[in-house]
């Protein structure tokens, strides 16, 4: 990619969008372009035809994506295959009806079977039934990759998949509802933590810059508590979804951006499978660190960060969901990429990151 190309990230305010975005402007590429949902609904195919018409981008980034927890992909399960499916549609369509050089998708490791072996390499895709409760969100990834390559193999486009693990950093969505797994347990051991310390000031502070349910820190304190105690936020305690066995990988964010970007100066579509192949298949590329942790380990580590003392209960009426999820990262190996910040360092951070200034 030329310095000055015109890069277009799609849902570049996100935790994704946002870190390749950053990532790029390090790098120097200058002519980047960007649209919030206010400005540009990708689900409106006659507003993103309209903006390809006028912004006429070299390169495509899809961040973009309708994402959440384990309790709203299971709530909302319509939303997270309609929702998705068309952003993709659109984006992918626009793209080669504008002959954008190359496009890189972001999925998700959650397009892995629930059983499938561990770690994880890209052949385990469609070997086996997918996670129930995400399962219309992984459907809805499946799809893009697979649109991505048959366009590939059909019109001889670039577009390149990328599969990141768990993604944590700048950013991220800390909504109690709707957040993954790690965001969400730094901000309820976090205000559990304020709770437990009396500190009233810092449960008001959190819940003015990202409120709950309508409620924000101008609310009563009563109400704040009441609140919070459904989600198992109390003086007293902090209960987590499910039994904290699962085993989960994670990667920073910044780092994701930056095997993304590399991929995308470095690689092509014909680098993801080997040569000679009549069934061509499976050409999208892990990204993660290889190394896992378990939920119970990972809330330890968070609550240490925070400084927290206080219970920690897990509570087993709720799924956990896959039980491993490790992804294989020889390919992205192969290609000459590999992570450099750890779990422990990335909590520190995002810990840090989290609190109030």
């Amino acid at each position: 990619m030329n310095k000055d190309a015109k890069i277009y990230v799609a849902g570049h305010r996100g935790l994704v969008g946002s870190a390749i975005w950053n990532n790029l402007r390090r790098k120097g590429y200058t002519n980047l372009v960007g649209r919030t949902h206010q400005e540009l609904d990708l689900l409106d195919a006659v507003a993103v035809r309209e903006f390809f018409d006028k912004e006429e981008p070299q390169y495509v980034f899809l961040a973009a994506a309708y994402v959440g927890g384990i309790v709203a992909n299971n709530r909302f399960r319509a939303d997270f295959i309609y929702r998705n499916l068309g952003i993709q549609q659109n984006i992918i369509g626009e793209s080669y009806r504008h002959r954008v050089s190359k496009l890189m998708f972001l999925g998700s490791t959650c397009i892995y079977p629930r059983d499938a072996r561990q770690p994880m390499r890209e052949e385990e895709l469609l070997t086996a039934p997918l996670e129930y409760t995400n399962e219309p969100y992984a459907i809805a990834k499946i799809a893009g990759l697979k649109m991505c390559e048959s366009f590939n193999l059909q019109y001889g486009t670039n577009y390149i998949a990328v599969m990141p693990t768990n993604l944590y950093g700048p950013n991220d969505n800390f909504d109690l509802e709707r957040s993954h797994v790690l965001p969400a347990m730094i901000r309820k051991i976090y205000l559990a933590d304020r709770l437990l310390r009396h500190d009233e000031e810092a449960v008001r502070t959190d819940l003015s810059i990202r409120p709950v349910e309508g409620i924000d820190g101008s609310a009563s304190f009563d109400d704040i508590l009441s609140l919070l105690k459904r989600y198992g936020i109390t003086a007293e305690k902090v209960s987590l979804w499910g039994t904290g066995r699962p085993m989960r990988e994670f990667l920073w964010s910044e780092e994701m951006a930056d095997a993304c970007v590399f991929l995308m100066e470095h690689c092509d579509f014909t680098d993801m499978y080997p040569h000679g192949t009549q069934e061509i298949r499976n050409c999208h590329i892990n990204i993660g660190t290889g190394e896992e942790i378990s939920i119970r380990d990972l809330a330890s580590l968070i609550a240490k960060s925070i400084g927290y003392e206080g219970l920690i209960e897990f509570d087993s009426s709720k799924p956990d969901g896959t039980m491993r999820k490790l992804t294989d990262v020889s390919k992205l190996h192969a290609l000459g990429w590999k992570h450099r910040i750890d779990i422990t360092t990335g909590v520190r951070m995002l810990v840090d990151w989290y609190r109030p200034k």
